[in-house]
């Protein structure tokens, strides 16, 4: 099943202040944010990628063409360096493809332009390119599989450590509650079907407007999720995964038993 990325948009001002990167780029210990989600779909065998490129397509590309398998995995080395055994590899079975999808394009302005990659696919999977998560994707695919519905997403826990008040019309506070409680937000990694081309318009969002659209008619499958799910939004977010990946603690990377435990 072909996986489409958004990887368009634009960057993170870097800490030390030496320039911008695009979001995806961002490093989570050896490897950037995107090569763990890509990782995370090729564990389950899908590994035919189309990237939505924008805003620092240009390192996108770079670091593909320059790919050192070396740097995750195990191997020997012989014969004064002349001989290198890779003990296993990373995207030997990857097919990627780049499309310059616009450097300002929405994400539903991205996902027409690759409307001719996925056709004739009867289901396709997509997602932003700075998310991760643990969820069990072929268990999503299934339940997607099984509905009428033109889009599935996962719905998350907001992860927002803020309360709501309630307050009386005197003033009076009748209740703190967390801001979580009782909400869902998109969680993205989506299944969708041809039907969602036909939602999508020129100068508007994938979110919230086609889907706006679909879910008037019940065409939008939300698929609940409480276990491991983090947006790199923040470099506090960014900060929070390099810990948990220096601590080898790192639900996401399902590929690595001495990691996602």
């Amino acid at each position: 099943m072909k996986v489409v990325l958004f990887c368009g948009g634009f960057g993170l001002r870097m800490r030390d202040g030496q320039g911008s990167a695009p979001k995806p780029m961002s490093m989570i210990g050896d490897r950037p944010l995107l090569w763990h989600v890509m990782r995370y779909y090729a564990h389950f065998g899908h590994t035919d990628f189309i990237l939505c490129l924008g805003y620092g397509a240009a390192a996108v590309k770079d670091y593909f063409l320059k790919y050192d398998e070396t740097l995750s995995n195990d191997f020997t080395l012989a014969s004064g360096g002349r001989e290198l055994q890779l003990h296993s590899t990373d995207i030997t079975d990857w097919k990627i493809t780049f499309i310059d999808t616009g450097l300002r394009a929405s994400i539903g302005e991205r996902l027409s332009r690759v409307k001719a990659h996925v056709a004739g696919e009867e289901m396709f999977l997509a997602n932003y390119a700075d998310t991760l998560t643990d969820a069990p994707l072929p268990s999503l695919i299934e339940r997607f599989g099984a509905s009428d519905a033109t889009v599935s997403m996962l719905a998350v826990p907001p992860p927002s450590t803020h309360h709501v008040v309630d307050i009386a019309e005197d003033g009076i506070v009748t209740g703190v509650r967390e801001l979580r409680d009782g909400q869902w937000e998109n969680g993205g990694y989506f299944v969708m079907r041809q039907g969602i081309f036909d939602e999508l318009r020129d100068g508007e969002d994938m979110v919230p407007h086609a889907f706006s659209r679909l879910a008037a008619r019940g065409g939008l499958l939300a698929q609940r999720y409480d276990g491991f799910w983090r947006a790199a939004d923040t470099f506090k977010d960014r900060a929070e995964l390099e810990e948990m990946y220096d601590r080898a603690q790192s639900p996401w990377m399902l590929w690595d038993p001495n990691r996602c435990g």
